[in-house]
């Protein structure tokens, strides 16, 4: 097992990795205060693990579940609902604890509920896919979708402990595993180019599950998201940089209906625009952009937008984005391989030109 610490003071709390962590009851005793647990997974999740675990912490709490249906597209206000009521019904208390049992949509939900039941409730991460263990669950942030855009009602709110089982990974569909690696060539791209060179050698290894690799991957990308949260728990500056891609990517999942396009798809489709606009504007090389669209590929993911969309569908999604600023547009690109910048300052001609670009290059691509 290894183990790191996410650095915010009297908010701090540990990531333990490893196979077979899920099971070791000791490392949620140190997370759970009270005598209350309220495990919320999903209708995927919950006939693999959920029985195990109701087993273990049954010996010493008081264990109810809430089990949510599986998918982006109910990432909603209803569902986070379900979660209130099984709180209420089953009279949890102010000490309760909230375990998220699941992927980065059970996680934020479950997160979210925490923060708000009662005013706030400890919560624990167990995250279940590649892109919770390498992202949603480290760092706090807890929310659901409206249907005009993605993520925009949450909280920032700190776990007591992510417990990253890698054992998990194994039930994971090799599409699931694919949009997590896309969060994981992220961290390269934009603050560590020797992770990104390793990540060029050994994924194949990662994506044929080599427990050794895909654990020394998670643990250098949820090293990388802590050092960026334990600088910036809020987002106020340079955490912004985690979000390469996104801002392109939550205007394809919001576009194209949530879920049909997954968010590790739509981060890998928006990344590669990011690069290619950084390119534009004579910070990164040629050379840069073919290896990063190589990695994406490499990890079996899609490097160009859907073809259906169009330059108005992206601006018009992206005006909904949190990081517009007083009515500005701003992104997240780079200022070489391996340092990111949020940045409003980039020439519109070379942004338009970006996407019409990739966007014939979709039509042309399905056209053959």
């Amino acid at each position: 097992m290894r183990t790191l610490t996410v650095d915010l003071g009297d908010r701090s709390y540990p990531i333990f990795i490893g196979r077979g962590v899920r099971q070791q009851k000791a490392l949620f005793d140190d997370a759970i205060h009270g005598k209350q647990v309220m495990i919320v997974t999903n209708e995927t999740i919950a006939p693999l693990y959920l029985e195990e675990m109701v087993s273990m912490l049954s010996v010493d709490y008081k264990v109810d579940t809430c089990i949510l249906p599986d998918g982006e597209v109910f990432k909603t206000l209803d569902t986070y609902g379900m979660i209130m009521t099984s709180l209420l019904e089953a009279k949890h208390n102010r000490t309760t604890t909230v375990i998220a049992l699941g992927g980065g949509v059970v996680g934020d939900m479950a997160g979210f509920a925490a923060a708000t039941y009662q005013r706030g409730v400890p919560f624990i991460q167990v995250p279940t896919t590649l892109l919770s263990q390498v992202d949603s669950s480290v760092g706090g942030k807890t929310g659901v979708n409206h249907p005009l855009g993605k993520n925009m009602i949450g909280a920032f709110y700190q776990p007591q402990a992510v417990i990253i089982d890698t054992d998990t990974l194994s039930s994971l569909p090799q599409r699931e595993l694919s949009a997590g690696m896309a969060e994981v060539i992220k961290y390269g791209l934009i603050c560590d180019v020797p992770f990104f060179d390793w990540l060029e050698q050994e994924m194949p290894h990662l994506m044929a599950l080599d427990n050794d690799k895909i654990s020394d991957a998670i643990y250098r990308s949820c090293l990388a998201k802590a050092n960026v949260v334990a600088q910036d728990e809020r987002e106020g500056g340079i955490r912004a940089i985690l979000n390469l891609g996104h801002t392109f990517g939550h205007a394809i999942e919001t576009e194209m209906g949530y879920g049909n396009w997954l968010h590790g798809e739509a981060v890998a489709a928006g990344s590669v625009l990011a690069i290619d606009l950084s390119w534009r504007m004579g910070n990164v090389t040629e050379q840069d952009v073919s290896r990063s669209v190589a990695l994406f590929k490499a990890a079996n993911l899609p490097v160009l937008p859907p073809e259906n969309m169009t330059l108005e569908s992206f601006i018009d999604r992206m005006a909904l984005d949190k990081k517009v600023l007083d009515g500005s547009l701003r992104l997240v690109l780079l200022s070489a391989l391996g340092d990111a910048m949020v940045t409003s300052d980039f020439p519109m001609e070379d942004f338009n030109a970006c996407l019409l670009d990739a966007l014939e290059a979709s039509k042309q691509a399905n056209l053959t």
